[in-house]
Parts: C-alpha cells; structure tokens; sequence
C-alpha cells in the first residue's frame, strides 16, 4: 500500500475535491446534519446533504456511507463518514473512529486508489492525523497466514491513498508520513514474531531477527550465548533457561544516530519464547498464547526496525533476554535460590514469575551504557490485565522528578499514538511483600497487588539510572476469535523516541 501527499492551496480548497479524479474519495458528515468544507464543495447537487437528511447516514463518529459517481464530482465513489458533533476541529477519537471505519468500507471495496480530505483535529497536528491514518489502513491489510499451506491469495484492491493536506502543511505531512511507514513495519515485525508459534521463534530466531535489522539499518549487533551469560553471573536468567533445550540468547541490538557522547536510551524486552510456567506448570487452557510471551522482545524489534528506518537521529540500545521456560528433570524448582548479575539473591517462590528473573539480570546489565533513560517492556503479570484491562498498558516508575518527567513523556507519546498506558504506584509499602526468610528477596509478593509487586522487583535492580517498566500483558495481543499479536507499544516507544531526538 503506497501512501502520498497532495497539497491543496487555500484557492482552490473550495473547489479543488470536485476535480479529483480517484477512486475513492473519503468526506467527513456531522451528526446534526452538517458538512465538512470538502463534503460540501461536493454537494453541487444535494445529494450528500439530502442523504444526511434521510437518515442515510447518522454522521455519529465511524458511520459510513458509499455514494457512486456522484453528479458533477470526477471522482467514482465518495465515502461519507461521520465525524459526530459538529466543530470548528474534530476530536481525536472521532477522527480515529472515522479512519478506521474507513478502513473496513474500503476493504471490502474494488476502489484501487483514495483521496482523505477530513478536517484538522482538535488538539493535534496534520503529523498526527497521517500518523493514525497511516496505522489504521495497514492494520486493515494485516494477515497472519505465513505459515498456512493456502494462503489468502486476493490481492488488496486498494493500493493508493492520498492525504489532501493544505500547501503550508505539506512538508510536514510528508515528514510525518515517513514516519508513519516506517512505524507501521515496526509494528507489522512485532506482530510477525508474536504470531509465530514457539517451534518457529526461538531465542535463535529473534537474535537472527536481530542481526537482519542491523544489516539492514546500519546497526551493530552482539548475541551472547550460554557460555557468555554464565560469565557475566547472570544466574536469574539462566535459572529460567535452565529446562530448555533450546539455548538461552542475550541480545544487544545498537542504533548510533546521535552524537557519540549522548547516553543512549535503552528499551529492554523480555523474551520467553514460550512460558509453560516451568515446574509451577500453567493450566492447559490457553497455554498455547504463551507464544506471545516474548511480546516485550517483539516490540523492542520492531521499534529498533522502526527508528533503523527513519534514520532517527537519537542512540538507541535494545537489549533482550531470551528463553524458554520449560519444566524438566534440571528446572529451576520452588523453593530454589539464585544469584542475580548483581549479586542480589533470590527466592523462587514460582517458577511462573519468571518474566522478572531474566529482566533483573538484562536491567544489571544495561548500567554499563550509562543510559538516560531505560523502559523495560514485558508481558508481565496477569494481575496487570485484572487492574486495567486490554486497553491501558500499565506504567510502573519511582516517584520523583527525574522518573515523573519520564511517566509524563511516556503517557503523552501513547496518547499521541493511540497506544495508551496508565501510570500505577509503586513504594517502599509494596516492597515489604517481597520479603524472604532465606534470600534477599522473594520472586512474588502473593495475590494483592502482583503487577505492582513484580515492578518493585524490578525495581531493585535499577537504582542506577532512570527508569520505566511497561506491563503489556493486556495489550500486547488479543484471544478469542481476533486471536493474534497486536504489534502494541511499537507505536507509544516510538513516538516516544521521535519526541525525544527532536
């Protein structure tokens, strides 16, 4: 799907929609029977309002009507959507509801090319609406049939989409169109990797992953096997690998945009590639979505592939752990204790919390980059899903100004980018949970607040630096019928990383 600008002058913004000649044009309608600028310079001949009139279309926000070949408009169809209420700019959530209703109308469409000429929106620059339009419409042509002996063969019809942009707009539409291709194959890769069942993504797969996106995008690239994690002490870690037959990796992937004595921000994934919960065995049901476990991996990927791709201009290190988490004869077993990178020692309560014991030992590791700021992204607690649901990522960091001023950053880029997260506490009260009569610490804090516990965990290994943990457990992919990896939070790390190198 190829996506472009063009620019209409302020002259010819009247009458400029009437000439296109495309397959589709797409024209905002409101709910109290009201046009937009470009409907109504397409309305030579009532029809758009007339059908507004009838009830043919609500104008509510995701409301869709197809009219063909309207008279006196060059275009073959006009696709009317609803915007709602009628304002001098769109909210964020009706402009959102109406691309993606789009969206799923052209789908289902023979239109090869389309034209969006919807109004600003309220709060937010043209880079905002590309942006969301750009994700919404690969989102539509996402499939996950690579490993189907019969795949969906139909080509898309729609290959072209064109944003009317004002002239003075222009530069910055195409800027942040750039942008938006570039996130949305960041996302498509995370969502390809969440996919792949376990016998395909391996730790090995993901560092080859890994490998290509610096070939591709001038990055470096070290993967450390067992030999190199024992050296460095990474006791928690291995204890995770310690079933599996496949090999543990430790993967470094490094983008250099800056300048080389700006500290890196560092995003660290985790990377089970399958999580059986070890000796403290999962239920059956379901188990085989442990396969998204390694999501936080997968959008440390695509965010790296993403930033690789705009060339950004920022030094960005990701860093994942990777393993599986297996029972067997030599697994790590309750009751266990071990030895983190940092000399810390741990209780293995349940072998099921294992997202942390890898995470500790990649956050000990990353101090020596001296980061500006480090964001841990994982699949963490399913006690995070209970608290939030599958809408909000839950944002774990201390309170003080430095970690403020990161949880500000980091839930305005998932606002910008549609990719929410809602901050939760995190304190010395939570801490006491985790308290071992033989070790330093326990792995789990019990059932009252467990996602909040698993980041005071982590916690513990961060004193170094400046830090975040993302909980993706309810966002990263969905169950059910709509089954499958969501690509989330390529879109909130990455616009979290354009905000910060410009």
């Amino acid at each position: 799907m190829d996506f472009s600008i063009k620019p209409i002058d302020a002259k010819s913004a009247a009458t400029g929609h009437k000439a296109t000649k495309t397959a589709c044009l797409i024209v905002g309608v409101f709910e109290n029977k009201k046009l937009s600028a470009a409907a109504a310079s397409l309305d030579g001949a009532g029809v758009i309002a007339a059908a507004l009139k009838a009830g043919d279309i609500s104008g509510k926000a995701g409301s869709t009507l197809l009219l063909r070949k309207p008279e006196g408009v060059a275009a073959e169809r006009v696709l009317l959507v609803g915007l709602g209420e009628e304002a001098a700019e769109i909210s964020e959530k009706a402009y959102s509801s109406a691309i993606s209703a789009a969206a799923r109308a052209l789908s289902a469409l023979g239109a090869a090319d389309t034209v969006i000429a919807l109004p600003a929106v309220k709060a937010q620059s043209v880079q905002w609406s590309v942006r969301t339009a750009v994700l919404a419409f690969r989102e539509s042509i996402f499939r996950a049939d690579g490993l189907k002996s019969k795949k969906d063969t139909t080509p898309a019809a729609l290959k072209k989409i064109a944003f009317s942009v004002a002239q003075s707009d222009a530069t910055a539409a195409r800027n942040a169109l750039a942008q938006a291709v570039a996130m949305a194959n960041g996302v498509d890769l995370a969502k390809e990797l969440g996919n792949l069942p376990a016998n395909y993504c391996t730790p090995t797969h993901l560092a080859n992953t890994a490998k290509q996106i610096a070939a591709d995008y001038g990055m470096t690239a070290e993967i450390l096997d067992k030999k190199q994690i024992q050296a460095l002490k990474m006791g928690s870690f291995l204890s995770v690998a310690a079933g599996a037959i496949e090999p543990p990796k430790f993967i470094v992937l490094k983008h250099n945009g800056g300048k080389a004595k700006d500290a890196p921000v560092v995003l660290v994934g985790k990377g089970i590639t399958f999580d059986t919960g070890g000796i403290s065995l999962k239920p059956g049901l379901n188990m085989d979505e442990m396969k998204f476990d390694m999501s936080g991996a997968g959008s440390v990927l695509g965010t790296m592939r993403a930033i690789g791709e705009m060339k950004l201009k920022l030094n960005v290190i990701g860093v994942i752990p990777a393993c599986e988490n297996m029972p067997a004869g030599n697994a790590t077993r309750p009751g266990d204790i071990v030895t983190s990178m940092s000399g810390q020692t741990i209780e293995i309560l349940n072998t099921d919390a294992e997202g942390r014991l890898i995470l500790c030992d990649a956050l000990t590791y990353t101090e020596r980059f001296k980061p500006a700021a480090v964001i841990d992204i994982a699949t963490l607690t399913g006690a995070c899903v209970t608290a939030l649901g599958y809408h909000n990522s839950g944002l774990f960091t201390r309170h003080d100004d430095a970690h403020d001023a990161l949880a500000d950053e980091l839930l305005a880029a998932g606002k910008e980018s549609g990719d929410t997260a809602w901050r939760m506490p995190i304190g010395e009260l939570y801490n006491d949970q985790l308290k071992s009569n033989f070790a330093d610490m326990a792995n789990i804090g019990g059932p009252a607040g467990g996602s909040i516990t698993a980041a005071c965990f982590l916690e513990r290994f961060t004193k170094k630096y400046t830090w975040a943990h993302l909980d993706v457990a309810g966002t990263a992919s969905r169950s059910g019928a709509a089954k499958g990896s969501t690509g989330r939070p390529v879109p909130l790390l990455t616009t979290f990383l354009i905000n910060r190198a410009g």
